[in-house]
């Protein structure tokens, strides 16, 4: 094996693995380990890592040719494809090891934040040294970082209910929210409760948008009701509004109620429309200018970081007022087309208004065949007096035509396999 005798795991968190073609096949999310009967250190049997569409394997030890900061590469051989599950005497070790209080046998109390594995001269790896960070009760400067070998920690046997998440969240921050929200179902219930309530605001309402909605729940229930609306009052309204149905109407009108009232209104109008329809499914923030706006206007709009692709990708033109219910409906322009005209021109010289707009009880069914029709990406909402109330975009659609648990990893099909670890046609 072409890689350092010595590796730490949580560097390797993120990184791309490739197959002997150089095609990237997914990203590693942690290590596992094999927990011995003797003082031995643990044996690291393997590599957990994340494929398209969120499926996580394991990748033998014995599979992997080389490791280094920027890649692992795998040797030739069939993937495995299923789904990883660890066993009783497993270790997973940024789970399970990261932030764990422990005392080394020198005194000193601190937390891990990273564990390395080494590669013996007969080819096994096992956790051999542990990085520890001494506690320290001075709020300026933090502890002494102590690298010892595993048999000098105390505290790594068992799994306990003394670890912390700073040391997680580091290894999560740089993940996109659809990867940390996969993440945090792997965790156990309180292991993801103290994770997620360890996120800010903005990031947990960006979470909680890719998470099936029983752990929607679960998560906001355990927060307390003020930071529970804080967090709602930071996602999109029609996602809001979505995680709020699955509440008890008493609890629904707790947590509008502590919500600011201009973040808890278009909430409010959203649950008001019936279920399947342009209504319920829209995002009542779309962009939204004048017609005496000009293209170089609407280009910096859609510019803003904080819009979806979906909702950046065309901008709709209204008379005043420009919030929702908006004045008169006049038509929308696509952003390629704005990228076409001089950015002095006005929108109200190239808006398109040859489409029907939806309604607010339109169905499902019949978004999904218009947007196909016309390779829409959004469409406009109007309410009986043609004014703009929202837009439906294809993310919208795709998230209410999908099965309602498509976002729970255990509800998805798990290919068989055969125990050589080639796939089973079954």
């Amino acid at each position: 094996m072409s890689t350092p005798n010595r590796v730490y795991i949580a560097r390797l968190a993120g990184v791309a693995v490739f197959d002997p073609n150089g095609d990237q096949v997914g990203r590693i999310r942690d290590a596992v380990a094999r927990m011995r009967p003797t003082q031995r250190p643990p044996e690291v049997v393997g590599l957990v890592a994340e494929m398209p569409m969120r499926r996580r394997i394991f990748l033998s030890i014995n599979r992997i040719t080389s490791i280094d900061p920027d890649a692992v590469v795998l040797g030739s051989g069939t993937l495995n494809l299923r789904r990883f599950e660890k066993r009783p005497n497993e270790l997973l070790v940024l789970q399970e090891l990261l932030d764990r209080r422990v005392q080394l046998d020198t005194g000193p109390v601190g937390s891990v934040v990273d564990v390395a594995m080494e590669c013996s001269r007969g080819g096994e790896w096992a956790l051999t040294r542990v990085a520890v960070r001494e506690q320290t009760n001075r709020l300026t400067r933090r502890g002494h970082l102590h690298q010892v070998e595993w048999d000098r920690v105390r505290g790594l046997g068992a799994v306990g209910d003394n670890r912390g998440t700073a040391n997680l969240l580091a290894v999560l921050e740089d993940m996109r929210p659809a990867d940390l929200a996969n993440a945090l179902q792997d965790l156990p219930d309180a292991r993801r409760n103290e994770v997620a309530a360890a996120l800010d605001d903005e990031r947990l309402a960006d979470v909680l948008s890719e998470l099936p909605e029983h752990d929607q729940v679960e998560i906001l229930a355990a927060l307390d009701r003020e930071r529970a609306a804080d967090v709602l009052e930071e996602m999109d309204p029609d996602d809001a509004a979505d995680l709020l149905n699955e509440l008890p109407p008493p609890e629904q009108d707790v947590l509008l109620d502590l919500m600011e009232p201009d973040e808890a209104d278009p909430v409010r109008q959203l649950l008001r429309y019936a279920s399947g329809t342009a209504g319920s499914v829209m995002t009542s923030e779309p962009v939204i200018l004048p017609p005496d706006a000009t293209v170089a206007e609407a280009l910096a709009r859609i510019r803003e970081v904080q819009l979806s692709p979906a909702v950046a990708a065309q901008v709709f033109v209204t008379r005043a007022p420009l919030t929702t219910p908006t004045g008169r409906y006049l038509g929308m322009v696509h952003f390629q087309r704005l990228l076409r005209e001089p950015p002095a021109d006005l929108l109200g010289g190239i808006v398109v208004n040859d489409i029907d707009p939806l309604r607010t009880s339109t169905p499902l069914t019949e978004i999904t065949r218009r947007m196909a029709t016309y390779d829409m990406v959004g469409m406009p909402v109007v309410d009986r007096n043609n004014r703009l109330v929202g837009a439906v975009t294809v993310d919208d659609v795709l998230d209410h035509s999908l099965p309602r648990d498509w976002r729970d990893r255990d509800a998805a099909p798990t290919p068989s396999a055969t125990d050589d670890g080639t796939l089973d046609d079954e």
